[in-house]
């Protein structure tokens, strides 16, 4: 691609993304403009060689993986001005965690994945881009959740998984403070999902739950982001050892 041809994809894609940014009133200048467009090229191009992400088309990576991964702020409205502690599980290919340190450099980051070559990616990524508020880690979290330096350490732990919520809760409560907060992004409708792991919830250690539905811009698509708040300590005992939590949830 000839810089002619690279400077018009700039401008149909910051075009594209400020517009797409309107519902959540977020203003990116150019220079982060920037660094998502190349974070893009970069994401698509590794993306011919490993199957980091099926979303491809440039105004559904913007809608579906950006703009979905900034709309946090939705919950949590001071993230775009402290500097919380979060951790980032099961990341992937860098969402939510890319997107966030991208948009609000103060925010200091870990992101983890069980596959090293994600990882590999989110490091060199994080370089070239010149993200320093970013740790990226090959772990499993129940591995990583017995370690003092990460264990109810977090201000706040996010993760676009699609693991059930009592599984899900397991993995990331105990790397939450108390006070900290819990933040899975859902798809549709998560009310019997919350009454099915309300115990589970309970015994690790969560208390007062809220949910917030809205449509992605463009596509229209149903999210929900829900804010589990850390009352109490998670017993040490979780998470289980690694496969359990998955194969048997918590009831």
């Amino acid at each position: 691609m000839n810089m002619t041809e690279n400077t018009e994809q700039f401008e149909c894609f910051s075009a594209f993304f400020s517009l797409a940014l309107q519902p959540l009133a977020i203003t990116l200048d150019e220079s982060k403009q920037k660094l998502f467009f190349q974070f893009y090229m970069d994401l698509i191009e590794k993306n011919k060689h490993m199957n980091l992400t099926a979303i491809v088309e440039m105004k559904e990576v913007i809608v579906k993986h950006f703009v979905d991964s900034l709309s946090v702020v939705q919950a949590i409205p001071d993230i775009q001005f402290e500097a919380y502690r979060i951790l980032d599980l099961g990341t992937g290919a860098g969402f939510p965690g890319i997107p966030l340190a991208i948009a609000w450099p103060q925010l200091k980051l870990t992101l983890v994945d069980c596959l090293n070559k994600r990882i590999h990616f989110i490091e060199e990524e994080c370089r070239k881009l010149g993200l320093h508020n970013i740790i990226a880690l090959h772990a499993r979290a129940e591995d990583l959740a017995g370690k003092q330096e990460h264990r109810e350490q977090y201000d706040l732990i996010l993760s676009r998984a699609v693991s059930n919520l009592s599984t899900l809760s397991e993995y990331c409560l105990p790397f939450i403070h108390n006070g900290g907060t819990f933040i899975p992004y859902k798809s549709g409708k998560v009310e019997e999902e919350i009454q099915k792991a309300g115990n589970a919830l309970g015994l690790l250690g969560a208390g007062e739950i809220s949910t917030l539905y809205f449509r992605l811009p463009v596509t229209g698509d149903e999210r929900c982001l829900l804010s589990i708040k850390k009352v109490r300590k998670t017993p040490r005992r979780f998470p289980r050892k690694a496969g359990t939590p998955s194969a048997n949830p918590l009831q």
